[in-house]
């Protein structure tokens, strides 16, 4: 894994994970010697640890990369900007924030902008064998994403987590204090059983500004 772009305070937020992190490296070098590829590219397995941990302001949580080759970014619920079509959990997501703010979907799925402004857009599991969605859960990445929603929470700052599907909501008893927005998953199996109509980014603005927080700006780069 590439750990040189990782921002400076989640290096030190990570750091007493080094153990478990070197045996998930180990296992990975095991699935590539065995001809297993695995998403995302090497350089993106950590990129949602590249933004400042101190300016995350919401936390959503997903549940691994998407299997299909070129699609994973590193970023939870993000794909490629050049994927087409969307992945249809993405494309549910779009169409929630239309319903909740207004904001007319775009035709990719580059959510750099929701991570610019201190959205972490975390799954629990970092990495995925390709075209095998889950097949990496058990592997040690659940420590790893337990410990940083831990050190997320313990911060005398302002956090919304946004808790989308059953393994987001598993998380529910780390967070402590923190204000939570659960639903079901916006696959197209769950998202109609109360993803949609559940309004997530209006009440997770609502959320910030209780407080005293900036609201987070939903609309997704052209």
């Amino acid at each position: 894994m590439d750990f040189s772009s990782v921002d400076p305070g989640w290096s030190r937020v990570l750091a007493p994970m080094g153990g478990q992190l070197a045996t998930i490296d180990g296992f990975l070098d095991d699935e590539r010697a065995e001809g297993q590829g695995w998403l995302p590219e090497e350089s993106a397995v950590l990129r949602v640890f590249q933004a400042p941990f101190e300016d995350v302001r919401v936390l959503i949580v997903g549940q691994d990369p998407y299997p299909t080759p070129g699609h994973a970014v590193g970023l939870a619920f993000a794909a490629d900007r050049a994927v087409r079509p969307l992945p249809r959990s993405l494309s549910n997501i779009y169409r929630e924030l239309h319903d909740d703010l207004g904001i007319a979907p775009v035709d990719h799925g580059d959510l750099g902008a929701w991570q610019r402004q201190g959205v972490l857009l975390l799954n629990r599991v970092l990495t995925v064998r390709a075209g095998a969605a889950g097949s990496h859960r058990g592997h040690g990445w659940e420590a790893v994403t337990a410990h940083a929603i831990q050190a997320l929470a313990a911060r005398p700052k302002p956090l919304v987590a946004v808790l989308w599907g059953k393994d987001a909501a598993s998380v529910a008893p780390l967070l402590g204090g923190t204000p939570m927005i659960v639903s079901p998953h916006p696959s197209p199996l769950s998202a109609r059983r109360g993803f949609f109509g559940s309004r997530p980014f209006s009440r997770t603005n609502a959320a910030l500004r209780a407080q005293g927080a900036a609201t987070v700006d939903w609309r997704v780069d052209a």
